[in-house]
């Protein structure tokens, strides 16, 4: 049986993602699917994603698997990453796009006039590279990972939550901007796990072990 499965939709880092989720559970039935049949069985869905939102949208829809995905993300323990956090919201300033309306709120640019520094350093978009994390709730995929821990980044575009209690992890650049949420059974990143060494393997064991409470 597949417990766990990284969802293809035509885009995102899947390999990756799997082969961290095969180093972390080799005792666990991992797979990457476009099957919506297999996607439904599985007790565990991962949704990666990277290039642009329309493209994300788009090969989701083409694929058939969007209402699987919104399905699984109503009802079982679910994991986005980066485009994958970004399209449970209800749409993205890039396009703009519509997202699947899971999460309210906006996924938003990052402002090139905001991107100076307290000592005037000006920084360029997108985020590319490792930035502490700042845990602002606790939560099970924190579990034995130190606050402030450095994720990966690579993105021009950030969640805004319409309810800001989702948050669940914050990054600053420069401005403090949500990069993690959480909510019933779903926890998602704008940071990417599976290239995180240390800290990104302990969130993903953390998701193969969590038991979300109903």
């Amino acid at each position: 049986m597949t417990d766990i499965v990284v969802v293809d939709y035509g885009m995102g880092n899947l390999r990756s993602v799997a082969k961290a989720l095969v180093h972390v559970a080799p005792e666990r039935g991992i797979l990457v699917s476009a099957d919506p049949a297999v996607i439904r069985a599985a007790s565990r869905v991962v949704l990666p994603g990277q290039s642009a939102m329309p493209d994300c949208m788009r090969g989701l829809v083409e694929s058939g698997l969007r209402d699987v995905v919104v399905e699984a993300a109503r009802t079982r323990p679910f994991l986005g990453i980066c485009l994958g956090l970004q399209m449970l919201f209800e749409t993205s300033q890039e396009g703009p796009t519509p997202g699947l309306g899971v999460v309210r709120g906006e996924v938003v640019k990052f402002r090139h006039e905001a991107m100076t520094t307290s000592s005037g350093d000006k920084l360029k978009v997108p985020h590319m590279g490792w930035s502490p994390v700042r845990q602002t709730r606790a939560h099970p995929l924190w579990s034995g990972i130190p606050d402030e821990s450095r994720f990966y980044f690579a993105h021009s575009y950030h969640p805004v939550p319409a309810d800001a209690g989702v948050t669940a992890g914050t990054a600053s650049y420069p401005a403090a901007f949500t990069c993690a949420i959480a909510r019933a059974n779903i926890f998602a990143t704008q940071f990417h796990p599976e290239k995180s060494h240390r800290a990104g393997l302990q969130l993903l064991a953390n998701f193969v072990a969590w038991e979300p409470q109903s």
